[in-house]
């Protein structure tokens, strides 16, 4: 008997789970939205499974997939156990159209923050409770969300300034125990004045 084998019963009891009928590699549960992060939370502390690492948060739109009749969208959650090498397990949500969120997990696992935002940034999935939910590889000013089925594949959108980063920055230096006591104005990256300012401990 392999490890999932013993863990599904227990979380399918726990945690009203169902086996994933389309995965054929990994190991695959369904999970409701509203239980997703006690889910997430047992499967990484629990001694049954010990995911300790999150492999990879990605976003699924089923628009014309063959012979698929629910939800449009679909999030899934790539797990792996560090101390039981060899088990793996994958969480799947599925997200309607007319209800896009799913709470965040960037508390539970740190490399969940830029994971979900990339998710939104390319399906427009809003992860609720995300503590800076914002596009991480597309412009300030695109319009959309380019990896769902319906954005044109050849339509290009250009940003007609530039996407300034300092307050993100500033954050970070905040939280590290600096203070920001001088900030420049906002100005283009040729510009003499740029990433000018002071900052003390």
């Amino acid at each position: 008997m392999n490890f999932f084998e013993t863990l599904f019963p227990v979380l399918e009891t726990k945690f009203n789970v169902e086996k994933d009928a389309s995965a054929h590699w990994d190991h695959s549960v369904i999970a409701k939205a509203s239980v997703l992060r006690d889910l997430i939370t047992f499967l990484k502390n629990d001694e049954s499974s010990k995911m300790e690492m999150l492999l990879d948060i990605v976003g699924i739109d089923y628009l014309g997939f063959q012979d698929y009749e629910g939800p449009r969208f679909a999030v899934e959650y790539v797990l792996k156990s560090i101390s039981r090498p060899g088990n793996r397990v994958r969480v799947k949500v599925f997200v309607s159209e007319q209800d896009l969120e799913v709470p965040t997990i960037s508390d539970l696992y740190p490399i969940a923050n830029w994971q979900e935002r990339e998710v939104y940034d390319q399906y427009g999935i809003i992860f609720t409770g995300h503590p800076d939910l914002r596009r991480i590889l597309n412009h300030v000013e695109f319009e959309g969300h380019p990896l769902r089925k319906d954005y044109p594949a050849h339509r290009r959108q250009w940003l007609s300034t530039n996407d300034f980063l300092l307050p993100a920055l500033e954050k970070r230096l905040e939280s590290k125990g600096y203070k920001v006591v001088e900030r420049s104005k906002e100005v283009l990256p040729n510009e003499d004045e740029y990433l000018t300012g002071s900052i003390q401990e």
